[in-house]
C-alpha cells in the first residue's frame, strides 16, 4: 500500500514535469515566428528603399544626359547659324566684288566706245575714200579669180584623201568646200555699195603687228579680222576631230585643204586676203590641236558652235589703240 503511494507520487511528479516543459517550447514558437516576419518586413521595406533610390538616381542619369543632348544641339545650332551667317557676309562681298568689276568694265566699255565713235566722226577725205575704193575693186576681182583656181587643187586633195581612206577628214573637206561655194554665190550676186559704206570714209582707230611691222586698221577692217579668227578655229577643231575620227597619226594641221585655203568667211573686203588668210591660220592651228586630242585648250562648245576664246582671239589679233 505505501509503496503504491510512493508511485502515484513519482507518476505525478514526471507529469508536471512534462507539462511544464510543453508550456515552454509552445511560448518560445510564437515568438521566433514574430522575429521573422519583423526580420522580412525589415528587409523588403529595406528593399523598397533600395529600389526607390536607384529609381532616382537611373531618372537623375536620364535627366542629365537629356540636358547634356539639349546642350550639344544647341552648340551644333549656334556654330550652323554662325557658319552659315559667315558663308552669307562671303557671299554678300563677292557679289558687291563682282558688282564693282561689271560697273568699272561698263565704264571702260562706254568711254572706249565714246572714243571710238570721235574717231570715226572724222572722215577722210574724198581722194583718200576713192583711192580706197579702187584698192577694194582690185581685191574683189582677185579674190573672184582665186576662188575659182582653188577648185581644181581641191579636186586634188580630195581625190588624195580617199585613197588614203581618210573618209572622216574627206566629208570634211566637202562640206568645206560646199560652204565656199555658198559664199562664192553669195559674193557673185551681192552688189557691194563702195559709195555708202562707212568703212570708206571711216578712219583707222588700231595698229597691229603681223610679220614685224606694224598695220593700221579701222573698226570694219577688225571685225573682219575677228571674224578670221573665230571661223578659223571652227573650221579648224572639225579638221582635227576628223583626222582623229579616221586614227590618222599624221595629225598635220597644214596638210588639211581648209588650213592651206583659209578663205572661209572673206568677203574681199575690208582687209587684205593675206591678212584675212594669216589670222584664219593662226585659229584653225589652235582649233585643229584642239579637235584632234579631243579638248578645250583654246576654246569652248557653245550653242552647238566651236568658239575660240576672247582671251585668246585678243593674244592672237594684238590690236593696240591709236592715240
Amino acid at each position: 500500500m505505501k509503496h503504491n503511494n510512493w508511485d502515484r507520487l513519482a507518476m505525478a511528479l514526471v507529469i508536471s514535469t512534462l507539462s511544464l516543459a510543453g508550456i515552454g517550447i509552445a511560448a518560445d514558437g510564437p515568438r521566433q515566428s514574430q522575429e521573422q516576419q519583423k526580420r522580412e518586413k525589415d528587409e523588403k521595406q529595406q528593399q523598397r528603399k533600395e529600389d526607390q533610390q536607384q529609381e532616382r538616381d537611373q531618372k537623375k542619369s536620364e535627366q542629365e544626359q537629356k540636358q547634356q543632348q539639349q546642350e550639344k544641339a544647341q552648340r551644333e545650332a549656334e556654330r550652323d547659324q554662325k557658319e552659315i551667317r559667315a558663308w552669307q557676309e562671303q557671299q554678300r562681298e563677292r557679289i558687291e566684288r563682282q558688282s564693282e568689276q561689271i560697273q568699272q568694265q561698263r565704264a571702260q566699255q562706254q568711254k572706249q566706245e565714246q572714243i571710238q565713235e570721235q574717231r570715226q566722226q572724222q572722215r577722210l577725205s574724198q581722194q583718200q575714200q576713192q583711192q580706197r575704193i579702187k584698192e577694194q575693186r582690185q581685191q574683189a576681182e582677185q579674190y573672184r579669180l582665186h576662188l575659182e583656181q582653188q577648185e581644181r587643187l581641191a579636186r586634188e586633195h580630195a581625190a588624195r584623201l580617199q585613197q588614203e581612206r581618210r573618209m572622216a577628214q574627206y566629208r570634211f573637206q566637202q562640206e568645206y568646200l560646199e560652204r565656199l561655194r555658198q559664199q562664192q554665190i553669195y559674193l557673185r550676186d551681192h552688189r557691194f555699195d563702195y559709195d555708202n559704206d562707212p568703212y570708206f570714209y571711216t578712219p583707222p582707230i588700231y595698229r597691229y603687228n603681223r610679220g614685224g611691222m606694224y598695220y593700221q586698221i579701222n573698226e570694219y577692217g577688225a571685225r573682219a579680222l575677228r571674224q578670221a579668227v573665230r571661223y578659223g578655229y571652227e573650221e579648224g577643231f572639225r579638221a582635227g576631230m576628223a583626222d582623229h575620227d579616221d586614227r590618222w597619226r599624221g595629225g598635220n594641221y597644214r596638210d588639211s585643204y581648209a588650213y592651206r585655203d583659209a578663205n572661209y568667211g572673206y568677203s574681199g573686203y575690208y582687209v587684205s586676203r593675206a591678212d584675212y588668210n594669216y589670222y584664219f591660220r593662226e585659229g584653225f592651228r589652235r582649233g585643229y590641236e584642239d579637235g584632234f586630242n579631243s579638248r578645250y585648250r583654246y576654246g569652248r562648245f557653245d550653242n552647238g558652235n566651236y568658239s575660240i576664246l576672247e582671251t585668246i582671239l585678243t593674244q592672237i589679233l594684238g590690236f593696240q589703240n591709236l592715240r
